[in-house]
This record gives structure tokens, C-alpha cells and sequence, in this order.
């Protein structure tokens, strides 16, 4: 069996790279020529994940019919900017495991975008998973969800490795928003480090965020206890805490007064952090934490009227 992989940022390559190093095939699809041509080449993506080498067993592409042939199912693992554009050119019956931890241009999810446009097997891929570490073979767990189960279990075969450990869920909504949502409040947790806050304000962040996270979830139907899984808190943590989190960084050098430049590397909390902001504001959800990184993104306020209007807020109990 050949993996399919469509898109080959960093994310893309460091799941074509883990998988080639346990020796299973896969098909790693560029939408520029020029970069399958790189990659294919030197055998390294040095644009998107330096310092990885792609093993014999992955083949690139800028062809995506060929990348497609004969192939049930593939890994999207493009910015969730790029996703819609993806999908028009997919034919219905593939079955699509969405990997990328953003909203759809309207807010919504990207897998009901998805439904919507007719693929009747629609997947999400999350977890704690940087790219860096994925690529090197380094230990990981990552969540598959689907309500097809027959199918998610297939998926969960494939890309099980010695060092990826893959787990099942039902529970599409909460696995795919909680990759969604921490990836704001990895971008507080960045402003915290930038303004030199300390410990004890990040960790604050990090506790009262994933509060945020699991009132978003159950506002969207998704299971209680999925926040706390893999893709809610383990995402989390490591988004919040890691040298290779683009979100904590960006973050960091918006404190700084530097200008984030997305380039090729997308910021996902940037644009996601406005767009849930919007959601809670129009059905009556306090966000407190979203509001704050929405305004700081915005230019509406500066990092340090923002966690002053969060320090300010009326006293309240834990729960």
C-alpha cells in the first residue's frame, strides 16, 4: 500500500519522511513544479522542514492525478487556507483525512465544508505533532476521527508506526476544533512569554484556556472529555510550550513589536483568533481569552492592554 499526501509543506513531509523511515511507500503531491522538482532532487525540503531527508520509499509529484492513481483515501495536509481550492480538484468518491488545524473562510469546520461538497468519507487528523520531530522518527501520538469507524480503523493501520502511535475517536467536532482553538491560545501564551510575564501568567493562560477550549467544544456538540485528550490539551501543551510552535512564536515577536510575516509558514491563530472572536460575540459566549489575541492580532489594542483587560475582568468563581 502507497500513502497518498497532498501538500508538501512541513507537515506533508515530515509524515512522508517518519513514513518512509519504517519503510512504507507514500506519494508526496507539491502544487509547484518547481518544488517536487526540489524535493525529488535533493531529497530535502528546505524550505518548509530543514534538515529532514526523504527516505527512498517517498515519491514526489506536482502531478496530482498521477499522485491519485489508484488511491482510496489521502492525507490534506495544505493550510486550512488552501483546503477548499484542494478539494474542488478532488474527485467525491476519495475518502479525505484533513490535517490542517483552521476554519474554513466562513468559520465553519473544514470537515463539514467537505461534506458539503459531496466526499462521503471525511477524516480529521490531530494531536501533538510538530513537524520537526515527526520527521526525525521521534516518539508521538497523533487522533484520527471519523464516524466511519470501519474506516478510521484502516487509516489508524496505515499510518501506525514504531514511532507514531495513532488512536481512534467518533468524535469529529472535538478532536478537529481542539487543534483549532489552541492554536490562539498558543498565540497568549506567546504574547506572555514576549512581554517577559513569567510562569505563573503563562500557566494561567494555558489552564484558563483550555477552559475556553472545552466551552467551545460542547457549544459545537463535541464530546466533554475530548478537550482533554490528544487533540485538546496534549495539542495544547505542546503548542504553548515548544521552540517549534509557529503560533507561540508569533506570539512572542508580536509583543516585541515585530510584524509577523506569514510567508509560506501559516500562522493559523492569526487568522482564527478574529474568526472566533466573531462566532462568540454573535451567540452571546464569553471568550475572554480569544477576544483578548483577536484584538492584539487586529491592532485594536496593544499585548499589554490585553492582558490588563483580562486581569481587570469581574471576579468570579473557578468553574
Amino acid at each position: 500500500m502507497t500513502v497518498c499526501i497532498l501538500g508538501a509543506g512541513g507537515w506533508g513531509t515530515a509524515l512522508a519522511a517518519m513514513l518512509g523511515l519504517h519503510g512504507i511507500e507514500s506519494v508526496l503531491w507539491a502544487r509547484r513544479p518547481e518544488l517536487a522538482a526540489e524535493l525529488e532532487q535533493m531529497r530535502e525540503n528546505r524550505s518548509y522542514l530543514p534538515g529532514v531527508r526523504l527516505p527512498p520509499a517517498v515519491t514526489v509529484t506536482s502531478d496530482l492525478s498521477a499522485a491519485l492513481s489508484d488511491q482510496a483515501w489521502a492525507l490534506l495536509t495544505v493550510p486550512s487556507v488552501g483546503i477548499p481550492e484542494l478539494l474542488e480538484n478532488l474527485p467525491r468518491e476519495l475518502g479525505v483525512v484533513l490535517c490542517a488545524k483552521g476554519l474554513a473562510p466562513d468559520g465553519d469546520r473544514l470537515s463539514r465544508l467537505a461534506q458539503q461538497m459531496g466526499f462521503g468519507r471525511v477524516a480529521v487528523l490531530s494531536g501533538p505533532n510538530h513537524a520537526e520531530e515527526i520527521g526525525l522518527g521521534l516518539p508521538a501520538a497523533t487522533v484520527i476521527a471519523s464516524s466511519d469507524a470501519e474506516w478510521a480503523a484502516q487509516v489508524q493501520a496505515a499510518l501506525m508506526t514504531p514511532s507514531l502511535r495513532v488512536y481512534t475517536s467518533p468524535d469529529v467536532v472535538g478532536v478537529e476544533l481542539g487543534g483549532v482553538l489552541k492554536n490562539v491560545i498558543a498565540l497568549a501564551a506567546g504574547l506572555i512569554d514576549g512581554l517577559g510575564l513569567g510562569d505563573n501568567a503563562k500557566a494561567a493562560v494555558m489552564t484558563r484556556g483550555l477552559r475556553e477550549m472545552g466551552h467551545y467544544l460542547e457549544a459545537q456538540g463535541a464530546q466533554a472529555q475530548t478537550v482533554y485528550g490528544l487533540s485538546g490539551l496534549g495539542d495544547l501543551v505542546a503548542t504553548a510550550g515548544s521552540v517549534h510552535s509557529r503560533n507561540r512564536a508569533a506570539g512572542e515577536a508580536i509583543a516585541r513589536g515585530e510584524h509577523v510575516q506569514q510567508g509560506g509558514k501559516v500562522v493559523e491563530g492569526i487568522r482564527t483568533a478574529g474568526l472566533l472572536n466573531t462566532w462568540a460575540q454573535s451567540h452571546g459566549h464569553e471568550l475572554p481569552i480569544v477576544r483578548a489575541v483577536a484584538r492584539v492580532v487586529a491592532g485594536d489594542c496593544t499585548p499589554t492592554q490585553g492582558v490588563a483587560e483580562l486581569m481587570g475582568r469581574r471576579a468570579k468563581e473557578e468553574g
